[in-house]
């Protein structure tokens, strides 16, 4: 994890429906984050600039093309370390027990207040660790996650 981070965040959105896309996007912009990559797709998300660098990444599990969202965290992790994986999904039960590696999910349908709760929350978490918020409903950390920032807890 990236905890030298400052806000703005650089962030990647991997997401194979536009409009949901396009709305993530604006409310990250709204939320005083840049948008450094957009990808529908895995094969979208390797063709990505290597020096991309993304803090946050928010992905969903089912892709263009037949890929899988659990790849792009694989991917993500390996080509950015550092950055944070949540997964954007309408089926959190496909994410494993351990998120495969990832960081969290909000699960889809969520509001653009749901979304900028947890944004807020993630960037306590990544620029200045642990977060102090309580951890907003539209966010489930995963297990490691949590912990990792309970450890980090004064």
């Amino acid at each position: 994890m990236n905890a030298r981070a400052q806000p703005p965040l650089n962030v990647l959105i991997v997401e194979d429906e536009a409009l949901l896309a396009m709305d993530i996007e604006a409310m990250i912009e709204d939320a005083g984050h840049r948008v450094v990559g957009e990808a529908a797709s895995l094969y979208e998300v390797e063709d990505l600039a290597s020096d991309l660098h993304p803090d946050l990444a928010f992905v969903d599990i089912q892709l263009a093309k037949g890929t899988s969202g659990l790849d792009v965290c694989a991917l993500i992790r390996k080509r950015w370390a550092g950055a944070i994986v949540v997964f954007v999904t309408a089926n959190p039960l496909k994410i494993p027990a351990d998120f495969a590696g990832g960081h969290g999910v909000i699960p889809k349908p969520f509001s653009r207040n749901g979304l900028m709760s947890a944004m807020r929350y993630i960037e306590e978490g990544v620029c200045d660790p642990p977060p102090v918020s309580p951890q907003p409903a539209s966010f489930i950390a995963a297990p490691a996650f949590a912990a990792e920032w309970s450890q980090t807890s004064p």
